[in-house]
C-alpha cells in the first residue's frame, strides 16, 4: 500500500472503474458498450441497457483523466470497485468465475502501471460462495486488493447460513465487505414493475436494496455470528436513517426477533456496528444517519464521475476524521 493512503486527507471509498478488458468476457451478457462517441451513448449487459452514460473517454476508462479530476477535486485516494451492473451473481457460475478473475487480474495490473492514489476491490462470483472465497483470497494475498465489493442481491440472502463461510475468510484474511446495490433483473430475476420506469430502479430501488441489507444483516444474525466483520453499505445505508425507527420497533416487538434484539437500544447498537459511506445528496440525510450512529464508521464516498457525484466536488470536503476511519476500515496503518 503506497504511503499516500496513509497521509491522505481525503480518501474516496466509493468509486466505479470500467475495464476494457472485461468486455465480451460474459457471453451473451457481455457486457457491451455502443455509440460511445455519438449523442446516444450506451451500455448493455444482458438485457439491461444503460442509455445516456458515456464510459469511454470519462474517467471511468480514462485513468489519467481520473487522476486529474481527483487532483481538481482535492481527493488524495480512491478506491475502486467494480462496476454494480457487472455483478453477474445470477449467471452461470463458470461464465461468473471467469468474468471476476478477468475483472481483477485487468484491475490488478492498472493498479500496478498506476500506483500511488488508487486501491482496489475484487469482484467476486457469490453464486458459488467456495469460488467467491477462492476469488476473494487470490485477489487478496496475490494481488493486494484492499477486499471485495459485492451486490445486495444474489442467490443466497445475506443471513443465509451458506454464507457464512465468505464472511469468515473476510474476518480472517482481515480485510473489509462493501455492498452495493445493482438493478434488478440484469441478468436474475425481475425486480418491481413498478421500478422500471424513470430510472426507479437506481434512483430508488438502490436506497430499498440499502436498507434490506441493514435489516438482513441485523435480523438475520451476522453481527452476532462474525463480530469482527467489517461490512459498508453505499450511499448511506439508503433509507436507513429514516427507518432505523421503525426497524429498532419491530426488533422489540415482532415474534420473530432474536432475544438479543428485544432490549432497548439493542437494534441500534448492532446498527452503529455497519459502516456506511456518506454519499446521501443531502446534507439533512447525513444528519439524520451521524445522530443514529455517530461519525465513527462513517466514510468518504462519492460514485465518482457517475450521475449522482457531487456537482462541485473541489468544495465538497468531508471531515478530516473520515480519512482515519477510512484507514481503519481498509486496515491501513499511518
Amino acid at each position: 500500500m503506497s504511503k499516500t493512503f496513509q497521509t491522505a486527507n481525503v480518501i474516496d471509498v466509493h468509486a466505479h472503474i470500467i475495464l476494457e478488458e472485461s468486455f465480451g468476457k460474459a457471453g451473451s451478457l457481455g457486457p457491451e458498450m455502443g455509440d460511445q462517441d455519438g449523442d446516444s451513448p450506451w451500455f448493455r449487459v444482458g438485457d439491461y441497457r444503460l442509455d445516456g452514460v458515456r464510459y469511454k473517454g470519462s474517467a471511468f476508462m480514462d485513468t489519467d483523466l481520473r487522476l486529474a479530476r481527483m487532483a481538481e477535486a482535492g481527493i488524495d485516494a480512491q478506491l475502486l470497485s467494480p462496476n454494480p451492473l457487472t455483478f453477474l451473481h445470477f449467471a452461470p457460475t463458470d461464465m461468473a468465475v471467469q468474468f471476476c478473475q478477468t475483472h481483477n487480474d485487468a484491475l490488478a495490473g492498472l493498479l500496478s502501471r498506476y500506483p500511488g492514489n488508487l486501491a482496489g476491490l475484487a469482484a467476486l462470483p457469490m453464486q458459488s460462495v467456495p469460488d467467491a472465497i477462492d476469488e476473494l483470497t487470490r485477489a487478496v494475498t496475490v494481488m493486494g486488493m484492499l477486499g471485495s465489493c459485492i451486490g445486495t442481491d444474489m442467490p443466497h440472502a445475506l443471513d443465509h447460513p451458506a454464507m457464512d463461510p465468505f464472511y469468515e475468510a473476510c474476518v480472517r484474511l482481515n480485510v473489509p465487505l462493501f455492498l452495493h446495490p445493482s438493478p434488478a433483473g440484469i441478468e436474475g430475476p425481475a425486480g418491481d414493475p413498478n421500478l422500471k420506469d424513470y430510472d426507479l430502479d437506481v434512483v430508488l430501488g438502490f436506497a430499498a436494496q440499502e436498507v434490506l441489507a441493514v435489516a438482513r444483516l441485523i435480523y438475520g444474525g451476522v453481527l452476532e455470528r462474525h463480530p469482527d466483520l467489517d461490512i459498508c453499505i453505499s450511499h448511506g445505508g439508503g433509507a436507513t436513517g429514516y427507518l432505523a425507527g421503525r426497524m429498532a420497533l419491530a426488533a422489540r416487538k415482532r415474534p420473530w426477533s432474536p432475544e438479543h434484539l428485544r432490549a432497548d437500544g439493542a437494534f441500534e447498537e448492532r446498527l452503529s456496528r455497519l459502516w456506511f459511506d456518506d454519499h446521501l445528496n443531502n446534507a439533512d440525510s447525513l444528519v439524520m444517519l451521524k445522530n443514529l450512529i455517530g461519525d465513527e464508521r462513517l466514510v468518504f464516498g462519492t460514485n465518482f464521475s457517475g450521475w449522482d457525484a457531487p456537482e462541485d466536488l473541489a468544495n465538497h470536503r468531508p471531515p478530516e476524521k473520515f480519512a482515519n476511519n477510512a484507514r481503519r476500515l481498509l486496515r491501513i496503518s499511518q
